[in-house]
């Protein structure tokens, strides 16, 4: 068993999707996100979509941070990071625009003051505010806060988008096929509209980040930060403090700040990709939960998807997986690995989403191809080694 199961945490989230294979699937079984038809107004050429996804326990990283330094800053990554799990599922459809959105915090009231809700709303605000400078318009309509201490040890940020698109608009995976490239977008770096250098390490595969890379010190200093129900030799078994200075090619930032890097979105990019070249794009997977396994779930028919052209391995997934010991199938199933978004196309249209990828500073590349194939699979070649899934 990995660690990161013995945490409680499952990259593939085999339970979740066992308790829910009976629910409707929506009308695109293969689409990124669940596809209604617009009940709204009944509207044949429209469809409804309502989302839900947050920052995880990415929370108890900003959390221990802002106790150890004082920066209540952080809070407004954390914001970003429940906005930007939404946002960025919902691009993989089409959607990226004119959406709604609600917010879900749930505090431990005796930890969490008032003024970091306030520093997590306000974020939440300023991210809309620049995002709408770029096109892409997002509603804040308010949410729910919620003080639940016998609940939440420390705080959970979570949200929920919801659009009314038109049919015709949608990315639903269908057409993806054998002959396809795969344009993949760097989760790294810094874009045009990001203020700071960007580590790339999403909101997924925190927990085990959190615990494999700090020092015990934290566990016997913060307890409720972490379920005491867990094993010992699995609790904060690093060596590292959170402002340990870490030195980047080009950047130097403490550890802390590092695997608190906000969730980048891609919103800019596809709105002008889908906008200028909506024919050319055959489907999208956001490399969130699952890391860069997650396409095998969304393939229309069997396929093979081949993977050997990656980018270069940004610092911070080197410094987890030195601090954890995980191997690289488990580091390709739990984290991104610097590629967060996938674009599948024809080949002869790569060029033009790579350009328009690099006109906001962001890297992008051919990382794979779509074969022929019996079954679905997927092939990851990454030093040296050509790791297998299906």
């Amino acid at each position: 068993m990995s660690l990161y199961q013995q945490r409680g945490v499952s990259a593939q989230k085999e339970e979740v999707h066992a308790a829910i294979q009976n629910l409707n699937q929506g009308l695109y079984p293969n689409a990124f996100c669940k596809v209604y038809p617009d009940y709204l107004t009944g509207d044949d050429e429209y469809v409804n979509v309502m989302h839900a996804d947050g920052a995880g326990t990415k929370s108890i990283l900003a959390y221990l941070y802002w106790k150890e330094t004082g920066d209540i800053s952080v809070w407004r990554g954390i914001a970003q990071d429940a906005v930007v799990m939404n946002l960025d599922d919902l691009l993989c459809i089409g959607v990226y625009d004119n959406i709604i959105f609600n917010s879900t915090i749930d505090r431990n009231k005796g930890l969490i003051p008032g003024e970091v809700l306030k520093e997590i709303i306000d974020g939440t605000s300023s991210l809309f505010s620049t995002l709408e400078s770029m096109g892409v318009r997002i509603h804040y309509l308010g949410g729910e806060t919620a003080d639940v201490g016998d609940v939440v040890r420390t705080v959970a940020v979570n949200g929920t988008m919801t659009a009314r698109w038109p049919k015709k608009r949608l990315i639903t995976n269908e057409k993806i096929a054998p002959g396809d490239v795969i344009v993949g977008l760097s989760s790294s770096g810094k874009s045009s509209y990001e203020s700071e250098y960007n580590s790339g390490i999403g909101s997924n595969g925190l927990t085990s980040a959190r615990h494999d890379m700090f020092s015990s010190m934290y566990g016997k200093s913060h307890p409720e930060s972490f379920d005491p129900s867990l094993p010992s030799n699995v609790v904060y078994i690093g060596k590292h403090s959170m402002t340990e200075k870490v030195d980047i090619p080009g950047y130097s930032m403490d550890a802390g700040k590092l695997v608190l890097s906000p969730t980048r979105t891609f919103a800019p990019i596809i709105r002008e990709i889908l906008e200028n070249h909506f024919d050319a794009v055959h489907g999208m997977i956001h490399s969130s939960g699952g890391g860069q396994t997650k396409c095998l779930k969304y393939l229309p028919s069997a396929m093979k998807i081949v993977k050997d052209n990656l980018f270069e391995i940004p610092p911070v997934f080197k410094f987890i997986q030195s601090a954890s010991g995980a191997d690289n199938r488990e580091m390709m199933q739990v984290f991104n690995m610097g590629c967060r978004m996938e674009i599948y196309t024809p080949a002869q249209n790569a060029q033009h989403l790579i350009d328009i990828a690099k006109s906001y500073n962001v890297d992008a590349q051919v990382i794979g191809r779509v074969e022929k194939a019996d079954k679905k699979t997927l092939s990851i070649h990454f030093e040296g080694e050509e790791l297998q899934f299906s």
